[in-house]
Order: C-alpha cells, then structure tokens, then sequence
C-alpha cells in the first residue's frame, strides 16, 4: 500500500511541473504574436507615409522640372545609372562672399584668383572692394547674411598699423561694432568667415595687425570661423612658402579643397577626419579660451589649415610623452607618423620670387642672379640721339650714353611715396637672402647693359659715333632702386668697377650709418634727404626701421668724415615737403656736404601704392624760388647749377668756386689716379683734388639753362612727358 501511495503522488508532482512548463510556454507565445502584430502595423503605417511623400517629392520635382527650374538633382530624369538606388541627396554649395581691401592691388588680384577657383568648381561667388561700402553699409551686411553662407575677407596692412586708406569705412565700422555693447552680438550669426591678410614681418609690431583685427571683430559678433586666420608674408626671408605670392596660393588651395568638399557647415562639431580625435563642441569649449583656441585649430587641422602657434605646439608635442603611446593616442600619432613634422630650411632665400622677376622684367629690368638689376636709362636713349644728357651730365660733366645704372640690391629699408617701381622691389632691414659675389654682378651688370646699348643699332635718330661710345661704359649710377650700400661686398664691387676706370655715384637713403662709416672711397657719395623732420620722413619714406630718425641723424653725421665728394640729394614734393626751410638748413649744416642737388619729384605714372599726383609736382619756377629761400639760410653755399629739363638746380660749396668760376664737374682720369693710388697705399684724397672748371652752358643763370648746346633739344607735341622709365634726371 506505502508503495502504491508513493508512486501516485510522485506522478501528481510531476504532472503540475509539466503543467507549469506548458502554462508558461502557452503565455509567452501569445505575448511574442501580439509584439510582432503590433510592430509590423507600424512598419506598414510607415511605409504607406514614406510612399505618400514619395509621391508629392515627384510631383513637386516634375513641376519644377516642367517649369523650367532649378533642378534638384534628385528626380529620376537627373539621376545616373549607377544612383538607381541611392535617395541621399547631395549637400547644398555653398555660397560664397569674397571681400578685399587693398593698397597696391594685391588683394584684388587675390581675390580675383580666389573667385575663379570657386566659380570653376561651381559655387555661387560675388566679389566686392570694401571701398565700395557707404553708410548703408549694416543693411547690407543683413542682406550678406540671406544670401551668403561663407564671408572671405583678403585684407592688408597698410603705414603704422592701419587699413588701406580705401576701406577705412568698412575696419572702422567693423571696429565700432564690435566694441559697442548696445549691438547686439549675433548680428553676424550664423555667418561663416575666414581672413587671409597681407602684410610684411619686417614691420614687427604692425605686421597684419588689420587682418587679425578683423577676424577677432567678425568672432566677437558671433560668426563662425570656418578657418583659421592666415597671414600672407611679403618678406621671403621670413615667408612660410618664400613669397607672399605663394603663401596665398597654399592657403587658397585648401580654402578651395575645404569649400567643395561639401561637408556640412551648420555642424556646431569640430570633427576630426584623420586622426581618431574625440569630438568637441564649440559651444561647450567658448568659456575656456585655451580650449576654444585648440577647437578652432583643429578645425583648421582638419582641412589643412594651421598657424604659427599650432605648428610650434605640435613640434612640442613629439618631443613630450617619453616613449610612451596611450592607446587612445594611436590614431593620432599614426597620423603624425604619416605627415612627419617639416624641418625649416636654415639656407637663405633668393631676394627675388619667380612672381617679383617676372614683374621687373615686365618693367624693363634685366635681373642680374638674385638679388641684382641693370636697367637703361631715358637718359642714356636720349643722348645716344644726341637729344641731350641727364642733369649729371650738366653738374658733374659725365657721358649719360657711356653710363650703367644698375644696383647690387634690389631691397630697400623705405617705401618712398615716389618709388619709380611703385614699390615692386623687395624691402629689407638687413641682409638676409642668398649672395651673389661681387664678380658675377659687374659681369651681369655690363653684359646685360651692352646688350641693350647693341639694340639700338639701326634705330632711327641713334647716332653712329655715339653708339660706338656707348659700348664702353665709362659712368656707374648705383640708383637705380633699392639700397646698394646693402649689399655686404659693396666696397669691392666699386673697387671692381674702379678696376675698369668706371666712375661710381652711389646713392644711400641714410638709413645704414655703418655702412656710411665703412664705405671705401667712390667717385660721389649721395644721401637722400626727402623730409627735414621726424615727421615729415616717416610720412613720405615709410621706412622700416623703428629708430629711423636716429639711423638718418647719424648718416649724416658719417657723411660729414667722408673725404671725397658729397652730395645731399632733396626730391621736393609740394604740399609735402617744401615747406621746411630752417629744417632742412639745419641738417645741411649737420652733415656738411660738398653738393645740394634739389629737384622736384618725378611724376612716374599714377600707382595703386601712391597718392601723388600731377599736383605734387613742382614748377620749375617754384623749385628755383625754394632753393634761392634755402641758400639765405646758408651762408657757405651758393646756386651753382641749373638743369631746368629735370627741374633741378644745384647748389655748391663755395670751397668749389676758384678765382670766381665754379669747379662742379669731375676730372674722371685725376679720380682714377687717385683711386689707385689709395688702393695701392691707403692714403686718402679730397673732393678738390680731382674738381674741374664747369663750363659757362651748365651755370645757374646762362641762357642754355643747363642745356648742352652741342645737342638737339627734343620736346614731345601735346603730350605731358612722364617718367616711366626711372633714371637719374
């Protein structure tokens, strides 16, 4: 009976856990039916909504093809092959707003190239001059906003810091903008911007200080950089690429690259596409300057882009970590392994960019290896006519068709505001590019020069007897532009040129006292006195030296020890400088020079890089009345010398006038005599030693005016001559 009871209740027991099993898997198939009831009436409702828009997306895009719009790219009638099953549709372009100020034209040229790149690619591209705002200027910085995603601002330095004076409206309001907190600003929310500036690093303090402005004043009302600034260096010794040319073409590349790779500017995310960085929010990182600094450089990394700062870190960044790589690090440092960190270059560079020899050849010169120029004179054409000589020829009795004008330097330390090159030449405080030996300039020079001369056998007017004279140069006018006295072998350059019985006049901005100092004896040694002020210089030299004044004071006094002739060289500029007469008195008495050569500027063309006109330049008549006004303050010289062709007197030391006739002009073969001799021994000589009597014709008051008789006097019918060839006259 035990048993019997035993078994029946095992069988109980496992029949309620059979039970259980069949109860729960009953109730789990029933919840698992009625989930996917209900998820695929989802599903269905889903898709019966995308087939519904599908059908109005057709429509839509056939009224609009049958209208004769925009076309989308979407629609079936557009699409490749190949896309038959792709719905994405590509990003929108963006459109682009391109605004430049400039000085010399450089940033319209820029902008210019910038707007063909984005235009060859397709994008919608308007370009416009910030001189061309006006005082509705906030209504149409709105408008910018609606019809422009991405504002480009190619802007330049100009004199102490300051905008080119043509969009000085649009920096100032721009400035005012930002500095006023009844603006709101968001006022260029959400527009996107980039800066590109150019500028020159010699001017430390100044250099593209206008282009980081701007971006720091488009950042404060809330646009959005979409790359970060970039700076164009005109100094090659300096410049990142070696030109100010290519910098901007570098920076243009990966602009134009970023642009058209569409990616998603409304992203607030700056997204790192190579090296495995987390994601940052910009909103997140703007308390933090540091980090909102890091955020947009890696934005700039991303596309290509960096600047100073971010180079000098990442340098920094390969030396830290002792070996040791985090793994999360691994992306990034393979990255690095891939674009390893450049080397500067510690070999100078060439003074002369392919970009700046192909603007001087266009201008007649003949560049002489990298840093040196040769150039045919007006003067040299017009005596090889026997139409007349420059006013050298009138004061110190040299040949203008047996004469070189060339420079071993094509660099200067000033930007004159009446530069013959319209300041195409490079500017420089110290040597800092590649040298060429003295030899292979003369040589250069010479060869260069009587390949010009040879030209014009053959041309009409040129006289056979003075050609022949002409190809033995027997004059060299170190004026020709820039700074010769520069160049570190400048004394043994003249000496090469005294070697060849070649007279030197070697002319100086007064800016390398030293070199003043140093300077081994030349035929005439000029300093140019182009103001009589501290003031008055810096406005119309420009120079780069912080200490200007104090380098142009000691010039003189060095000019003062020199022992062979002096000259003073002053370019009247009316309403700029013709003024200053007690001034210019004074620094004639500082530096005590032999000569006083004073003449009115020189119109050379209207230039982008000047605001001379025809109205700054003097009268004869008014030059004359200047230099009379000028010598009653200086009781040791007298009006010597007239050359009324190139409105230019000369005023003497009465050491040169013997026996009541003046000896302005030069016994070359004596100079070579005494030159040698120097060479030879080191025993110095005096401008006296080697004057000679100045015939009646070139004298102040004679009725040639400083006009040789023995040429043809030449003027031009109803045209205004201009200068644009340079030259000594």
């Amino acid at each position: 009976m035990s048993v019997i009871l035993s078994t029946l209740y095992s069988l109980l027991t496992y029949s309620t856990y059979i039970t259980s099993l069949l109860i729960g898997f009953i109730v789990y198939a029933i919840i698992r039916w009625k989930t996917s009831t209900s998820v695929a009436n989802r599903q269905g409702k889903s898709v019966e909504k995308e087939k519904v828009k599908e059908s109005k997306d057709e429509k839509g895009e056939k009224k609009s093809c049958e209208k004769g719009g925009k076309c989308c790219g979407g629609c079936k009638k557009t699409k490749s092959s190949g896309d038959k099953d792709l719905d994405v549709q590509k990003p929108a372009a963006l459109r682009v707003l391109i605004l430049y100020g400039t000085t010399t034209g450089n940033s319209k040229t820029f902008s210019e190239s910038l707007m063909q790149d984005l235009a060859v690619a397709g994008l919608v591209v308007t370009i416009k001059n910030c001189a061309d705002f006006d005082k509705n200027i906030d209504e149409e910085f709105i408008k910018f906003k609606a019809d422009y995603d991405l504002m480009v601002v190619l802007i330049s330095t100009y004199t102490d810091g300051t905008p080119p004076e043509s969009c000085s409206w649009f920096y100032t309001w721009l400035q005012d903008l930002a500095g006023d907190f009844r603006v709101s600003h968001n006022m260029m929310k959400p527009l996107k911007y980039c800066v590109f500036g150019l500028g020159n690093s010699l001017y430390a303090d100044n250099y593209n200080v206008i282009a980081k402005n701007v971006d720091s004043f488009l950042g404060q009302l809330s646009a959005e950089r979409f790359t970060p600034l970039a700076l164009g260096d005109e100094n090659v010794a300096e410049s990142k690429q070696g030109s100010i040319e290519a910098d901007f073409q570098v920076w243009k590349e990966k602009l134009v690259s970023k642009i058209t790779k569409g990616d998603n500017i409304g992203d607030d995310v700056i997204k790192s596409q190579e090296n495995g960085a987390k994601s940052n929010s910009t909103q997140e990182t703007a308390d933090s300057p540091t980090v909102a600094a890091e955020a947009e450089g890696g934005e700039g990394s991303s596309s290509g882009f960096s600047s100073e700062e971010e180079e000098e870190d990442s340098e920094g960044e390969v030396e830290e970590g002792e070996g040791l790589v985090d793994l999360e690090d691994l992306g990034a440092m393979l990255s690095k392994a891939k674009n390893p960190v450049k080397v500067k270059s510690t070999e100078p560079k060439e003074m002369v960019t392919p970009q700046l020899r192909q603007s001087l050849t266009k201008q007649g010169y003949k560049i002489i290896g990298s840093h040196s120029g040769v150039k045919l004179c007006r003067w040299t054409k017009s005596m090889l006519r026997g139409r007349g000589g420059c006013y050298k020829h009138t004061f110190y009795g040299i040949e203008s068709h047996r004469c070189m004008e060339t420079t071993p330097s094509l660099a200067c330390a000033n930007k004159c505001v009446f530069c013959w090159r319209h300041h195409s030449n490079p500017v420089g405080t110290e040597w800092r590019w590649k040298m060429d030996d003295a030899e292979t300039i003369i040589e250069g020079a010479l060869n260069n020069h009587y390949k010009m001369i040879n030209e014009f056998k053959g041309v009409p007017g040129v006289l056979p007897e003075k050609l022949a004279e002409g190809m033995k140069v027997a004059h060299c006018a170190l004026s020709l532009v820039g700074e010769p006295i520069m160049y570190p072998q400048i004394n043994k350059f003249v000496r090469l040129l005294h070697n060849q019985e070649i007279s030197s006049f070697l002319v100086t901005n007064a800016q390398f006292p030293e070199a003043i100092r140093d300077m081994d004896p030349c035929t005439q040694l000029y300093v140019s006195i182009d103001a009589s002020t501290k003031e008055s210089l810096k406005k119309i030299d420009r120079p780069l030296f912080k200490d200007y004044w104090e380098r142009f004071i000691q010039s003189l006094k060095e000019l003062a020890h020199k022992g062979q002739r002096t000259v003073y060289r002053l370019t009247l500029v009316k309403g700029w400088n013709a003024e200053e007469m007690d001034n210019y008195a004074a620094l004639v008495q500082l530096g005590e020079p032999d000569f006083i050569e004073i003449k009115g500027v020189t119109f050379c063309g209207s230039s982008k890089a000047s605001t001379l006109t025809m109205e700054n330049v003097p009268w004869h008549e008014e030059v004359v009345f200047f230099v009379k006004e000028l010598v009653t303050r200086l009781p040791d010289y007298e009006i010597s010398c007239e050359h009324e062709h190139s409105n230019c007197l000369l005023v003497t030391h009465k050491k040169y006038k013997v026996d009541g006739k003046w000896h302005t002009w030069i016994d070359y073969k004596r100079f070579q005599n005494l030159v040698d001799y120097y060479y030879e021994t080191g025993e110095t000589f005096s401008g006296l030693d080697y004057m000679q009597e100045t015939p009646s014709w070139a004298v102040y008051g004679s009725t040639e005016q400083g006009f040789d008789p023995r040429e043809k006097r030449w003027k031009r019918k109803g045209k205004v001559e201009v200068n644009v060839d340079g030259g000594c006259g």
